[in-house]
């Protein structure tokens, strides 16, 4: 008896489920892993009273043999004791959450070292003890509903807002650390590393990335350039009719590229070209390899000059800043939000505001969303809104900057869906496709806007996932 689609979907739902419940028993066991490093260090503690003049040597000595026995590299596991030893003593919630296999360790990684500024606020009094209880309930709701990467944005903000000014005084101290290291990584490739400001950092990748695209565009416009004919150096002072300088084109410009000159008028023929089409070869290069090309010829190319001003008047790049009015005008110095990363220094905030013009107003209610506007055509300023509220793809779990992605008709226009804020989201390219009306059913998505402005996907399995927008935290 042959297979029906029906038992095709039936299967598929059935693995889903297997693979997700393997999942959360595979960050159970990391719980109970995390739980064990734990009762090392406890060990450890005790050692350490015994011979406290030996405190570094014994944690050293705990982090080499983990690392041993564990194939595992002594800087992971320095931060595997570090995670641990934070998550039993500073947040209970996400403890219990990592138990329940709600959360994985990179979602607690994330929540553990965003929590450090609110940690460290409420050690030196600061703010109140409670703040770090708040964080801990804020970012395990957090967690639990989307992946660590989109978690780690989110946390910070949730962490900057509780910690008031200290995130701004750790922004300003960071800076100095700027820095440009250089290590080997054999097979004749090096690693650069750049420590920079983030906003700095963000712009430069989206300015390479779109000169990457240019070049990658541009890749079917070669053609191949025939090659002028090249003399025999037979031809040149000898045979029936030989060439003398005197009888040659002095005008023509290719001359150089085929002839080599000596004293006392003397020449000959370059022996390296040779007769006929000169072939470009295709250019294959990914976009990772073409970044890196372009990072290199702009480096060793370009020389810093007055005219040129700093790197922050040479940004022309895509990054989206949102900051306070009171912020902005100097009464007050909480810290502004670079979209989709995180809180940036409100000086930084405030300069990248006098340089540019295209600023748009906010309106935020009481729980931290961008309130709808009055329009509901297609204007530049229904765009900034949109830009405004997705900040990224709105695919559970996509991190897509908004100006890499197209705004989509949640339901098709062609379909009768109307243009208005309540129909349009940003979906990359990539997810975009997923709803594409070309797709066969049994695999196409579909995406419906819901009255909290939440996306609601339905899977080809009838699966439901649901992807908020991200709230604006209010810094008070």
């Amino acid at each position: 008896m042959s297979e029906t689609p029906t038992d095709h979907v039936e299967q598929r739902a059935a693995l889903l489920d297997a693979w997700v419940e393997k999942r959360r028993q595979i960050a159970i066991l990391e719980s109970e892993a995390a739980e064990l490093l734990v009762d090392r260090l406890h060990l450890g503690d005790a050692d350490t009273r015994e011979n406290p003049y030996h405190r570094d040597m014994i944690h050293r000595s705990m982090v080499a043999e983990y690392s041993a026995a564990g194939h595992v590299s002594q800087g992971s596991i320095e931060y595997a004791f570090s995670d641990a030893a934070f998550l039993d003593s500073d947040h209970p919630a996400a403890r219990e959450s990592f138990r329940q296999g709600a959360i994985t360790a990179a979602h607690v990684r994330e929540i553990v070292r965003a929590g450090a500024i609110v940690r460290e606020a409420v050690r030196e009094g600061r703010t109140e003890a409670g703040a770090l209880g708040l964080y801990d309930a804020a970012a395990v709701l957090v967690a639990e509903q989307d992946t660590p990467a989109r978690t780690r944005a989110l946390v910070r903000q949730i962490a900057a807002a509780l910690a008031g000014e200290t995130l701004v005084g750790r922004h300003r101290r960071a800076s100095a650390e700027r820095s440009v290291t250089m290590r080997s990584v054999d097979d004749g490739l090096a690693l650069i590393t750049v420590v920079l400001p983030e906003h700095l950092a963000a712009a430069i990748m989206d300015r390479l990335t779109r000169l990457a695209r240019q070049v990658i565009a541009a890749r079917d416009d070669v053609e191949s350039v025939p090659h002028h004919d090249v003399l025999a150096p037979d031809d040149l002072d000898s045979g029936e009719n030989p060439i003398f300088p005197e009888d040659l084109d002095w005008s023509d410009p290719s001359i150089d590229e085929w002839a080599i000159f000596g004293e006392r008028d003397t020449f000959t023929t370059d022996p390296l070209p040779e007769p006929g089409p000169v072939v470009v070869p295709a250019d294959t290069r990914t976009m990772d390899q073409v970044r890196t090309d372009l990072l290199t010829d702009l480096l060793l190319a370009s020389d810093p000059t007055e005219a040129a001003g700093g790197g922050i008047d040479q940004i022309q790049a895509h990054i989206q800043v949102t900051v306070a009015a009171t912020t902005l005008t100097g009464a007050d110095d909480r810290p502004a939000e670079l979209d989709g990363f995180g809180p940036i220094d409100p000086d930084i905030a405030r300069d990248l505001a006098g340089r540019n013009g295209g600023w748009s107003r906010l309106f935020l209610d009481p729980t931290g969303m961008v309130t709808e506007t009055d329009t509901y055509s297609p204007t530049e300023g229904m765009r900034r809104f949109l830009r405004a509220r997705d900040q990224h793809c709105r695919f559970p779990g996509c991190r897509m900057p908004v100006h890499r992605c197209q705004i989509d008709h949640n339901h098709d226009h062609a379909r009768g869906g109307c243009t208005s804020l309540s129909n349009l989201s940003h979906f990359c390219t990539g997810h975009h496709v997923l709803k594409h009306p070309d797709i066969d059913e049994r695999h196409r998505w579909t995406a419906r806007q819901l009255p909290d402005r939440s996306l609601d996907w339905v899977s080809p399995l009838g699966r439901h996932y649901s992807d908020a927008p991200p709230r604006r935290v209010m810094f008070v």
